[in-house]
């Protein structure tokens, strides 16, 4: 095991630290402010939400990723504050973003308008106390901590029946240079995310909706990546839908709000093309609130 462990965080460590992507999510349906800061303060109301996702369990040291962020709208709804932070574990890499938000939201005739802002710093660090490593000397084996600042973009068009987002939640790609004695090696330790997000809600009756939605992310040097769900909402409470990404990976979503709360869990499993066959878990837990008198006083807002 610890020799399969080894490979494994010797690939991932690869793939990482030459061109470290987002993590990934299943959870942006409700949740999609960890993509696109434009989506602060979207609910017109206090928004405050927790999350952990275990990819590939029952592997050692297999990817997991903990992210909390909170909003809400102030200025009478035309602005949106918040602040986000995740924290993705790999192996012994582990990479942090502790960023704030802004958006500005201009009411359509239909429509809400919105152009969002995260501004930020990421830590990228490695601690190799627990890999073996035969040739000391490789710059991708060599432990480092670095602190990048950096800063993302959003804009944001959203109605009661649809949503169209586009973002790239940080713009500047990272490197770094280790220093090995007389040698040096250059690292690109982060590449640039780009997202398209958008979806429909269907009426199939007055207690039953079909919404359909699709997440589309590029990123410099990989193939694109296309996520395609669909869910059915009952009594605008309870929501249950399945997934695929690249139709290589499937999966199924349910969550719950019950008064001011959500409760959502994702369950993944690979489909045949996969290199590796373990499943994935992803749960959250959300809490919306209207603190504000301009706030929305009837709906939990999610």
């Amino acid at each position: 095991m610890k020799k399969i462990f080894t490979l494994l965080v010797g690939i991932l460590a690869f793939s990482s630290l030459t061109a470290q992507q987002d993590p990934l999510y299943s959870q942006y349906y409700n949740n999609p402010m960890l993509i696109n800061p434009a989506f602060a303060g979207s609910n017109e109301r206090l928004y405050a939400s927790v999350a952990y996702r275990s990819q590939w369990s029952g592997i050692p040291g297999g990817p997991t990723t903990l992210n909390f962020n909170s909003h809400m709208t102030v200025a009478n709804n035309k602005v949106g504050v918040g602040v986000v932070v995740v924290q993705d574990k790999l192996g012994d890499i582990n990479n942090t973003f502790y960023g704030g938000t802004a958006s500005y939201r201009i009411k359509l005739q239909n429509s809400m308008l919105s152009f969002g802002m995260q501004v930020g710093a990421v830590q990228y660090a490695t601690n190799l106390d627990g890999v073996t490593v035969s040739n000391t000397s490789d710059p991708l084996f060599v432990p480092f901590t670095v602190t990048k600042f950096n800063t993302g973009a959003g804009i944001l068009l959203t109605s009661d029946r649809y949503t169209l987002s586009v973002s790239v939640p940080q713009l500047i790609s990272n490197a770094t240079t280790l220093n090995l004695g007389s040698q040096s090696a250059q690292l690109q330790v982060y590449s640039q995310n780009f997202y398209l997000y958008g979806s429909y809600l269907f009426y199939l009756s007055e207690r039953v909706q079909f919404k359909p939605s699709t997440l589309i992310r590029a990123t410099k040097g990989t193939p694109f990546s296309a996520d395609l769900n669909a869910n059915l909402v009952f009594n605008k409470l309870y929501t249950a839908g399945i997934f695929t990404r690249k139709f290589n990976t499937y999966g199924v979503l349910v969550q719950a709000v019950m008064g001011n709360y959500r409760f959502g869990y994702v369950f993944e499993l690979p489909g045949k093309g996969s290199a590796l066959h373990y499943n994935t878990h992803e749960i959250s837990l959300a809490l919306s609130l209207d603190v504000l008198h301009s706030h929305n006083h009837s709906s939990p807002g999610y």
